[in-house]
Parts: structure tokens; C-alpha cells; sequence
């Protein structure tokens, strides 16, 4: 036993993941299981859950997938509550679900503006709700912000910079209001580029310049360190960090 390490187990506990159909969401949600954690699994892609679904289960933890389309507040709702009646406990929430988009902003229409923000924004929002009306003290969120939430992109962004901007926002509101009785954490990570579905489409040329221009590391991330920082800040380890933004950028920006 390692008083030390110790303290980024999550034995015992529960965590939903939403977006965990692949990407990103997949590499947490199999992280929080490695790290000692039962995992609730929400995405539209119901049918790739079950690949995570398995890969978690590798890890000797349980795994329970729902259908969830995080935009519908019903969706989000019925995901903390199957965690619930399946495991008996929600202590840990990774708001990871997103959508991209690089659309002109004097083309862009209100409904693909509006189809960012519902997912984004919105449905973080409505996915915090459900699970801090049944988290206990103790518990953590960990929203999945962007580092074009605090620096602007080199390609036309509007909603999905000001969507992540708004997490970045609703964060800070949220662990004010929670911190205190309801005893609940609420953070943000702030991605630079990572291997991903959402990066795979950008130019790569434009793309590296614009990480060489503004990244002292000059890479793309890779993800066990954004699972490096999702699990920190799900753990006890950072018991006494709540409404802080960690950039995992390679400083983009911060330089």
C-alpha cells in the first residue's frame, strides 16, 4: 500500500462517461476502470458501446451501456438513474460528449450553431444536473472543455469555441454552487489536439503548423496523459481543487 498512489484509486465507486462510443470518451472510461471504478457508458452509438463496454470489463471492473443522447434532458435523466439502479451510486461524472464543427460564421445557419451548443454546452449542463441531485458528498465532475475555449482556432469556429467557452463558465458556476452541502467538485480539462475522430478530418499541413506555431512541445497529445488528468481530478487526489480549468495543450495556451 502506497499512501501516496492511494489516493488516485477509485475502488468502490462509480463513474458515468458520456461520448464513450470511441475516441477520447472510450480511453476514460477504460482509465477510471484500471483506476478502480465501475463504469456507466452513455453515447448515441449504442452499438459501439459495447466495444468499450468490453474493453472495461478487461480490467476485471463492471461496465453497463445506455442509449443516451445527452442534448435530450429525458436521455440524461434516465442515464443517472440506470447508474443508479445498477450500481447504487454515482460518484463520478466525465462530461466528455461533443461535437465539432468549421463553419464561416456569416454561413453558418442557427440551426448548426444551435446543434453545437445542445450538445456541447446544454447537454453537459443537463447531464451535471441529473447526477448532483444523486451524487453524496465527495463526488466529482469533470467537464471536457478545449483549449479553443481559451484561445482562438486558426479555422472558423464560432460555436464550438463560444460552446466550450460556455462549459469553461458553467464549471466555475457549478462548483460554487455545489461545493457546500451538496460537497461536489466540479472541473473542467481544457484538450489541445489529441488523436480523434474530430481531428481526423482537419487538414494535417494547416493543422501542425498552427501546434508547431503555438506549442512549445510541438506534438499532437496522446491519450493516457489527457487519462492521466481525467482520473487526477476524479480522485481524491485533487480534493481541494473545484471551478479550475487544467489546460492539457502542450501550451498552446499559455504561450
Amino acid at each position: 500500500m502506497n499512501p501516496l498512489l492511494d489516493l488516485f484509486r477509485l475502488d468502490g465507486r462509480v463513474a458515468i462517461v458520456t461520448g464513450a462510443s470511441s475516441g477520447l470518451g472510450a480511453g476514460f472510461a477504460v482509465a477510471l476502470a484500471h483506476a478502480g471504478a465501475d463504469v456507466v457508458l452513455g453515447a448515441r452509438r449504442v452499438d459501439r458501446l459495447a466495444d468499450t463496454a468490453k474493453a472495461v470489463e478487461a480490467t476485471g471492473r463492471r461496465a453497463h451501456a445506455v442509449a443516451t443522447d445527452v442534448a435530450r434532458p429525458e436521455d440524461c435523466t434516465a442515464l443517472a438513474e440506470a447508474a443508479m439502479d445498477t450500481f447504487g451510486r454515482v460518484d463520478v461524472l466525465v462530461n466528455n460528449a461533443g461535437v465539432g464543427s468549421a463553419v464561416p460564421a456569416v454561413r453558418e445557419t442557427p440551426e448548426q450553431f444551435r446543434s453545437v451548443v445542445d450538445v456541447n454546452l446544454d447537454g453537459a449542463y443537463w447531464m451535471a444536473q441529473a447526477c448532483a441531485r444523486v451524487m453524496q458528498p465527495g463526488s466529482s465532475i469533470v467537464n471536457i472543455a478545449s483549449m479553443l475555449g481559451l484561445i482562438a482556432s486558426y479555422q472558423p469556429q464560432a460555436a464550438y469555441a463560444a460552446s466550450k467557452a460556455g462549459l469553461i463558465g458553467l464549471t466555475r458556476d457549478l462548483s460554487q454552487q455545489w461545493a457546500g452541502r451538496r460537497g461536489i467538485r466540479v472541473n473542467a480539462i481544457a484538450p489541445g489536439y489529441f488523436a480523434s475522430e474530430m481531428t481526423a478530418d482537419l487538414p494535417p499541413e494547416k493543422l501542425m503548423a498552427f501546434i508547431n506555431s503555438r506549442s512549445p512541445l510541438g506534438r499532437f497529445g496522446e491519450q493516457h496523459e489527457l487519462d492521466a488528468a481525467v482520473v487526477f481530478l476524479a480522485a481524491p487526489a485533487s480534493s481541494y481543487i473545484t471551478g479550475t480549468t487544467l489546460a492539457v495543450d502542450g501550451g498552446m495556451s499559455g504561450h
